[in-house]
């Protein structure tokens, strides 16, 4: 897709119109002197300058560049010099005063030029009044016409365009909150299950404190043994914690129990997930070699949150009949791919919010998920997380 070409500053834009203008005006009145036999009229010259060079203010003092166009006309015929025509000199300051919203000053100073020039005209010229309405009548009305349109057209074409930019804006905007409120949700969700995690890491080391504490004096080996696991477990709670706590950000939820009576979601759940997809009709293959107790909590609970949503994605959007989920630990990895072969999900496709929260946790723990279509139809999710975050397992 090519760029579209930078555009011009608008006074590049306005000096060009004004050396036109002034060319235009200065190329008709050489002409018709030159027609005379006549050597060129340096004041006629002069005029032409002028009227280019207050097309200079024309976006800023639009009607002040038509009220001066105007009577610099009428002072140029009243001086009597060369006729280039009633309608070339005001055309362009009709242009802009329509394209700076000023239409009704347009028409009402095209309609005096035009009067004024045919009051004079019947006035002084003997012609017959059906040849003084003609081709020279017409074209001077048409000229004034066509300049206050095309001013109104440039005019309406420039607000549908800030128009359409503004929409543009406001909806990148809305994606932009409503993708940082996920992410924020996603990160709260995350810090109360690590919550949860290390309530339990701790209830396991007061247990085993419990069994040392009992057995000290009596069972040194029973003692020793306990206090191994004690040691164990803190060092693996506290190298979670930092991995984990330091990458959160936001301030901690509410403490409001989640819908799961916040329960600590495990690759061990993925069957009751894939339940409903085998209730709605889908051939469902399952192929769940990762072991979760070979898993960090957290890294165990994001699989299980990334299989959770891509297949509430599938039952919601991709209108698939068939489902196959894969979870392996390969080189120190989880690797987990949801597949399906319906139409995709939705919300993915479209660059919707759906696995953005999950995505957020999965580089959180320094994986990576990716979703794309599938040849031949259907969509795949697969993301990669380290299988530890700390130097053991759970303990």
């Amino acid at each position: 897709m090519t760029a579209a070409p930078p555009r011009r500053a608008p006074w590049v834009r306005d000096a060009a119109l004004a050396l036109a203008v002034a060319a235009v005006l200065g190329a008709v009145i050489t002409i018709a002197r030159a027609a005379e036999q006549l050597p060129p009229q340096p004041l006629a010259l002069a005029f032409a300058a002028g009227f280019g060079a207050i097309l200079l203010l024309r976006r800023h003092r639009p009607v002040t560049v038509l009220v001066l166009s105007v009577l610099g006309t009428f002072a140029y015929y009243t001086l009597q010099l060369p006729t280039i025509g009633v309608a070339l000199p005001v055309v362009a300051a009709l242009y802009s005063a329509a394209e700076q919203g000023r239409l009704r000053w347009a028409i009402g100073a095209g309609g005096v030029v035009f009067a004024v020039a045919m009051y004079f005209r019947v006035r002084d010229d003997p012609q017959p009044m059906g040849q003084l309405l003609g081709t020279d009548a017409v074209m001077n009305l048409g000229l004034i016409a066509a300049a206050i349109a095309l001013g109104e057209a440039v005019r309406s074409h420039q607000v549908r365009t800030a128009q359409q930019e503004q929409i543009t804006r406001l909806l990148q905007e809305q994606s932009r909150r409503e993708t940082e409120l996920r992410l924020r949700e996603e990160r709260e969700r995350i810090s109360r299950e690590l919550h949860d995690t290390v309530g339990h890491a701790l209830s396991v080391i007061s247990l085993h404190a419990g069994v040392a504490a009992d057995a000290a004096g009596h069972d040194e080996e029973a003692a020793t043994a306990a206090l191994e696991q004690v040691r164990g477990q803190a060092a693996d709670s506290l190298q979670e914690l930092r991995s984990m706590v330091r990458l959160l950000r936001t301030e901690d939820a509410d403490d409001q129990d989640s819908e799961d009576g916040r329960h600590v979601r495990s690759l061990l759940e993925v069957p009751d997930v894939l339940a409903p997809a085998r209730a709605a009709g889908l051939e469902v293959h399952e192929h769940l070699a990762a072991d979760p107790a070979a898993l960090s909590p957290a890294v165990d609970t994001a699989a299980y949150r990334v299989v959770q949503e891509a297949v509430t994605n599938v039952l919601r959007h991709a209108q698939a009949t068939r489902l196959e989920v894969t979870t392996e630990v390969r080189e120190d990895h989880l690797h987990l791919t949801v597949a399906d072969d319906g139409r995709g999900p939705a919300e993915i496709s479209t660059g919707g919010l759906g696995l953005v929260g999950m995505a957020e946790r999965v580089r959180l723990l320094g994986g990576t998920l990716r979703t794309s279509g599938r040849p031949g139809g259907g969509f795949t999710v697969e993301a990669r997380l380290p299988a530890q975050l700390g130097r053991g397992g759970r303990g």
